[in-house]
């Protein structure tokens, strides 16, 4: 059954906005008049040229409705909750389909209810979940799809679908723990910048006006401070517009491919950063192969879907090495040691599991160990951050104030012009 974004008025007077199932323009017209709405523009779903079309031809008010002003986005959060309340009813024993329409009608996030909606239609029309789902890749992606195919050819799509929820809120976790990490640090940068900007622009000039104003010899100090505010007062603006091509070039280089490849090689020599952004990437990897396989993917099929979960391209031309080696009959465990990308211990516990012909528990407890060290990591990177930081703006405040308030002690004693 279609669905159609619609605005319309309310028995009260106020304008509203939503969506709703309906045969046809006509239907849904009847539909929202016995709740009191007076239907203003509608849109079919899909939207576009073939939309405006079928609603001409069927005698609509077809108008357009921008609901990317009115709606935000797909939440990876929101489609965990989806994935697992659809777990939750096929365990039930309620029907594909009509767990689907139970979902629609209480998905509040139009971006969503609108694919899930269609997703109902295909799948009442005969098609296969997955292919329903892949029709929507921008919201449930390669690895999704996968794991809900092999659900279906498995026959344990519940099960599945618990595990991909499980999954998909374990990788919120972790990225919202690195980014919780980084605010304070990123905060505390941007103020100091601010701070210093604002002091080195305005605040010093008007203090060291009236040393140049005693024509007597400043501390070298004084003079070096004096010098840079000037510099920055007077050339700000090009300052900043340095600033923002040196930033435009780097963005442009890193998007190459070369010029990518290089920057994930100089992040992995990293002191701290390094060692965290590969246990983060070992541990995605780890987490989405273990969870695929145990999910009844096939091996290669799963290494292709793991490597686009990883960010760093140097980590995902190792796994796409493996996968060409695993093709010819060798060992995981070996060839991803061939690479020397990943920690010696993933590679003996993957070793091990091959051998006891339990790969996917023993993934599982590989990407269990490594989220536990990306807290660790984590937490310890923080530590060392934030005191640096402080170190960092308390000497250069405390430079400022010393060169400021030096020659005024001393301008009693300053000997005249050499």
């Amino acid at each position: 059954m279609p669905m159609y974004a619609f605005k319309g008025i309310a028995a009260s007077g106020k304008n509203i906005s939503g969506v709703r199932d309906a045969d046809s323009p006509k239907t849904l017209r009847q539909l929202l008049r016995k709740d009191g709405v007076l239907v203003t523009s509608f849109e079919l779903s899909k939207g576009g040229k073939a939309a405006k079309e079928a609603n001409a031809k069927k005698g609509g008010l077809s108008r357009d409705v921008d609901l990317g002003g009115i709606i935000g986005g797909v939440k990876k959060t929101e489609v965990a909750a989806f994935t697992r309340q659809m777990a939750t009813l096929l365990k039930a024993g309620i029907p594909l389909a009509e767990a689907l329409g139970a979902l629609v009608e209480q998905i509040s996030n139009v971006r969503l209810k609108t694919p899930v909606a269609e997703v109902r239609t295909m799948v009442n029309e005969g098609s296969s979940l997955a292919d329903a789902l892949a029709k929507h890749p921008k919201i449930f992606g390669e690895l999704f799809v996968s794991m809900v195919r092999a659900g279906e050819v498995a026959g344990n799509l519940d099960e599945v679908l618990t595990r991909l929820a499980d999954f998909l809120e374990g990788a919120q976790k972790l990225k919202s723990k690195v980014q919780s990490a980084m605010i304070y640090p990123m905060v505390m940068v941007a103020v100091t910048v601010g701070i210093i900007g604002v002091l080195m622009v305005k605040v010093i000039p008007e203090i060291t006006s009236m040393f140049s104003q005693q024509g007597k010899t400043l501390p070298l100090n004084t003079r070096m401070l004096i010098a840079s505010s000037g510099f920055m007062g007077n050339h700000w603006k090009a300052i900043l517009l340095t600033l923002i091509a040196g930033a435009f070039v780097f963005v442009k280089w890193k998007a190459t491919k070369d010029g990518k490849e290089s920057w994930h090689k100089f992040v992995l020599k990293l002191p701290v950063v390094g060692q965290l952004v590969r246990t983060i990437n070992v541990s995605r990897f780890a987490r989405t192969l273990g969870t695929m396989l145990e999910s009844g993917v096939p091996m290669l099929r799963a290494l292709d879907t793991s490597k686009q979960i990883v960010a760093n391209v140097v980590l995902q031309q190792a796994i796409e090495d493996a996968k060409r080696a695993v093709t010819e009959g060798e060992s995981l465990a070996q060839t991803l040691k061939k690479s020397g990308q990943f920690p010696p211990t993933m590679i003996h516990m993957t070793a091990v599991g091959e051998r006891a012909g339990q790969l996917e528990q023993m993934l599982e407890r590989v990407a269990t160990t490594y989220e536990s060290e990306v807290d660790v990591k984590l937490s310890r990177m923080t530590a060392l951050l934030e005191p640096l930081i402080l170190v960092v703006m308390g000497g250069i405040v405390a430079f400022i104030v010393f060169s400021i308030l030096q020659p005024i002690m001393d301008l009693g004693n300053l000997s005249g012009p050499k």
